[in-house]
């Protein structure tokens, strides 16, 4: 199954991992610093979370938009939890996962690569934006060391 927002079978590039969750820079960067958080078992509802589950979303929440806006400093977050592109399939298999979507409302630069959000203050655009290796792995480097910084 293809996600619509990530853009390709799975999630990105792994960025951390924790009890529940995994972090991951997501493959798709059209709005600069997207991520996208997966719970690390099968679980199909928002409904079938448990309580320390839960918990250690909110700390992920709270450390990451800290750290995307150490790095990039982004107007706003936008977090979606869409299972709609599963059911495209004839046996569909939801996984609840997050994505974490900064959203601009001014131009942003990032290694050279001009990142402009045109549709800032509407629902953002399941539309694909591939960029460099190298600014992807500046990307994945950037935000590892902030959220390694963020705990010690």
């Amino acid at each position: 199954m293809i996600c619509a927002y990530c853009g390709s079978i799975g999630y990105g590039r792994l960025i951390s991992e924790r009890s529940y969750w995994t972090i991951h820079l997501a493959p798709s960067q059209r709005y600069l610093g997207t991520c996208v958080v997966a719970i690390k078992r099968q679980c199909s509802n928002l409904s079938e979370l448990e309580t320390e589950e839960w918990k250690e979303f909110t700390e992920i929440v709270r450390e990451m938009e800290n750290a995307l806006n150490h790095i990039f400093r982004p107007t706003l977050f936008n977090w979606s939890c869409f299972k709609n592109a599963s059911y495209r399939d004839k046996t569909p298999h939801p996984q609840v996962h997050w994505h974490l979507i900064p959203r601009y409302d001014e131009i942003k630069f990032f290694e050279g690569i001009k990142f402009e959000d045109l549709d800032f203050g509407y629902i953002p655009q399941p539309i694909s934006r591939k960029v460099s290796e190298d600014a992807m792995e500046t990307m994945w480097i950037k935000i590892s060391e902030q959220l390694n910084n963020s705990k010690n």
